[in-house]
């Protein structure tokens, strides 16, 4: 491993007659396989062997992060990485940062644990039950989950066990979102949860009985508020911004062409894999975790030629089947929360603003956009993959030019 990134003898033989030589080069070795380039595993190794002889380490020595970064401190002064100017902010971070990740992944970092609430094990009982009783999907688990932790870690800061709480208690827990100015909706989410938790503790003998009928979720309308949505000319603009030959350009092109002529969500675009795509059929196969289903979709030139480009130039040869993968090491699959950067950062550069900034927002402009060119919600609802029409009826927007249309319309003396 070091005869391939170090040709002379004597900084070879530094490299190899360093203590830690084996944890040094299995991380080595890792980083290679998971793509990082030769010029950036010089630099990982370099900070090995600095860290190394700075600390004194030897076999089984564990490294809190204070040390590394007092550490980081004595190399970045001048004539610490034989340089006579003092390293920058970014240069002390980047040694930080190879250091912790270089002991996490060997085991040697001396890591504070993590402050967990008291009922860890009733929540773990709860995700269960929705898994196997429910059927309920891995993304609305961990929402639940989620939103239960929140509450759990509020309580034990009060220092009130889950068998002594009272309604006060949750009224004062969802009291706290409405101080946040949340929306109507996402409080009605929050006690919705909370409620179902509730139930389920009560019949475990968790807590009081009754509770869970205590917890009234807000009431709201579904589409109350105006969408604050992308326009057809905006959608377009984000799209120009990937114009270009870059790597990261052509990568977020095709994401883009995807979101905008599927209308998916981000959470189905991180999860296509290249067996989903048949080039011979011109099909795009969708798995779509929310309502469990798998569509297929025909796949238009201009968006199969923008994948195939991606695919040829750019996506990185790894034998993960995932279509979109990061472009820097470690490389992976791109998670939903990537998807959604690739979307927000962009629109950012365009300076929209006061407008949905994630993936969501494209596949609202697509039902839009196909409810503006006739289809009816049926078929909108189909293409995007809905259960009933209510829910793609959030997606449409009320037309100044429809609402004149119904206003025309003869009553006959009904009013």
């Amino acid at each position: 491993m070091f005869e391939n990134l170090f040709t002379r003898g004597a900084i070879l033989k530094r490299y190899r007659t360093a203590p830690l030589f084996e944890e040094r080069l299995r991380y080595l070795m890792h980083c290679e396989q998971v793509g990082v380039r030769p010029k950036a595993l010089r630099a990982v190794a370099a900070h090995q062997v600095n860290l190394v002889h700075l600390l004194d380490l030897r076999e089984g020595d564990r490294v809190d992060r204070a040390r590394i970064e007092a550490a980081a401190e004595q190399w970045s002064l001048p004539g610490g990485r034989r340089c006579r100017q003092p390293a920058l902010a970014e240069a002390r971070q980047r040694f930080v940062g190879h250091a912790v990740r270089w002991l996490r992944f060997v085991n040697l970092l001396e890591e504070p644990c993590k402050a967990r609430h008291a009922h860890t094990g009733e929540v773990a009982v709860f995700a269960a039950w929705m898994r196997t009783d429910r059927g309920w999907s891995e993304e609305t688990i961990r929402g639940c989950c989620g939103t239960v932790d929140c509450f759990f870690d509020w309580l034990d800061d009060r220092g009130v066990a889950l068998a002594s709480v009272a309604m006060t208690d949750i009224d004062q827990a969802v009291a706290r979102w409405h101080a946040r100015d949340y929306s109507r909706v996402t409080i009605h989410d929050y006690s919705q949860r909370l409620r179902t938790f509730f139930r389920f503790a009560e019949r475990q003998g968790w807590c009081t009985p009754g509770m869970a009928d205590g917890i009234m979720p807000s009431r709201f309308h579904r589409g109350e508020t105006a969408s604050k949505r992308l326009t057809r000319d905006e959608v377009l603009r984000l799209l120009a911004t990937s114009e270009g030959d870059r790597r990261s350009e052509l990568r977020d092109r095709a994401i883009l062409m995807v979101l905008i002529a599927y209308g998916l969500r981000a959470g189905e675009v991180a999860g296509l894999r290249l067996d989903d795509l048949d080039w011979t059929q011109e099909t795009l196969r969708v798995r779509c975790p929310k309502p469990g289903r798998t569509h297929h979709y025909p796949l238009s030139r201009g968006v199969g030629q923008t994948i195939l480009r991606y695919i040829r130039e750019v996506r990185p040869p790894r034998p993960d089947r995932a279509l979109f993968l990061t472009l820097n090491a470690p490389i992976r699959p791109m998670t939903r929360g990537a998807i959604g950067h690739v979307v927000s950062s962009r629109l950012d550069r365009l300076g929209i603003v006061g407008k949905r900034r994630g993936p969501h927002a494209l596949r609202h402009a697509t039902a839009q956009h196909l409810l503006d060119q006739g289809l009816s919600m049926k078929e909108v609802g189909d293409y995007l993959g809905h259960r009933s029409v209510s829910a793609t009826s959030a997606y449409a927007k009320v037309q100044l030019g429809t609402l004149r249309e119904v206003g025309d319309i003869d009553l006959e003396g009904l009013a």
